[in-house]
């Protein structure tokens, strides 16, 4: 038997204790005959499940210990609940066995719905989210995407893509310019206003949902650069815009930001800047996960998804002359971009 079949018994069984107590105090009645099927996995250890009786549905998380650990989810979840996002609420949580019952925001996301004639729209609800998330004030006790952090993100990618993946190591030439590019990027970043960070706003996380979005997968907020969300929302791992449609949503959001009091940068074109280098620091760093997910977790599939990873990073080369290190770091990996694909 396998360790998620081992899970699926003691979800079971932790639901038999459940959901009586769920339904007597909603005033929902008896507990129905239901069907348990999967809503969702993604590239951690959680898996999501639908439970669903009628018109009623509840989704439930399976974040096994010590690999995940439901806390933080729970917290974020009040937190951008209390700023007015659309977040699933907690229905019954059992943190030490790693079970929560969430409410069900719905079966399509973005990535599912999303297309050139509606994506105006749905990115319009969604910047209106982040803004909600933004203003929140800098006041919890959360973790900060400070110089280590920033740095061990970058580091994924020498270790698990240069390394595993390509098989290969920096000369002492490669790493020095490494050394030199992480340290443009990191100062980058550590420069921006701060604000509440998702860390993973995209369309795979945000639900087609009323109110519109509802926002997933956000147990992993700090607080951080104010370019980090929105430059994650246009550049995501499944799906890419043009360039010129990309930069109008940017603008859009510099000027809808500022209006509502966010900490963005004063001119556009800093702020442009700053997306930018953020974005190839984000970069780098998904598509060292990538390798390790593959290398580490056996789940080569995201692979596939690294060509567009360096798409969006020699967009920003073209434009940002004080990263050509970063352009002649990769010519000189016999063109990395091509690996994966």
């Amino acid at each position: 038997m396998s360790e998620h079949d081992v899970r699926l018994q003691q979800l079971h069984a932790w639901l038999a204790g459940q959901l009586p107590k769920l339904f007597a105090e909603r005033g929902w009645g008896a507990v129905p005959p239901a069907e348990l099927s999967p809503a969702s996995s993604d590239a951690s250890f959680r898996r999501y499940f639908r439970w669903q009786a009628g018109e009623r549905s509840l989704i439930l998380m399976d974040a096994p210990p010590p690999q995940e650990n439901c806390t933080p989810f729970v917290r974020i979840a009040g937190l951008l609940a209390s700023a007015g996002v659309h977040v699933p609420q907690v229905l019954a949580a059992d943190i030490e066995q790693g079970f929560l019952i969430l409410d069900d925001l719905g079966r399509q996301t973005y990535l599912d719905v999303i297309d050139p004639d509606n994506a105006d729209a749905l990115f319009d609800d969604a910047i209106e989210a982040l803004l909600q998330q933004q203003r929140l004030p800098l006041d919890q006790d959360l973790p900060h995407y400070d110089e280590a952090l920033l740095c061990r993100e970058l580091q994924l990618f020498p270790e698990w893509y240069v390394q595993r993946q390509l098989g290969r190591e920096f000369t002492a030439e490669q790493e020095a310019a490494w050394q030199r590019i992480s340290r443009c990027l990191i100062d980058s970043a550590l420069a921006q206003p701060k604000v509440l960070v998702h860390r993973d706003f995209m369309p795979r996380n945000l639900m087609q949902s009323s109110p519109n979005p509802g926002v997933l997968d956000f147990q992993d907020a700090v607080y951080g650069p104010v370019t980090y969300d929105i430059t994650c929302l246009f550049k995501d791992a499944f799906l890419s815009w043009p360039e010129a449609r990309v930069q109008g949503w940017l603008e859009g959001y510099w000027e809808r930001a500022r209006a509502a009091g966010i900490p963005v940068q004063t001119s556009l074109e800093e702020f442009l800047r700053a997306s930018d280098l953020m974005g190839v620091q984000r970069h780098l760093k998904v598509i060292g996960i990538f390798a390790r997910i593959c290398h580490r977790d056996g789940k080569p599939k995201y692979l596939a998804d690294v060509p567009r990873f360096f798409a969006y990073i020699q967009a920003v080369l073209a434009r940002r002359p004080e990263l050509a290190e970063l352009g002649e770091l990769f010519a000189s990996l016999e063109s990395v971009e091509a690996v994966g694909a």
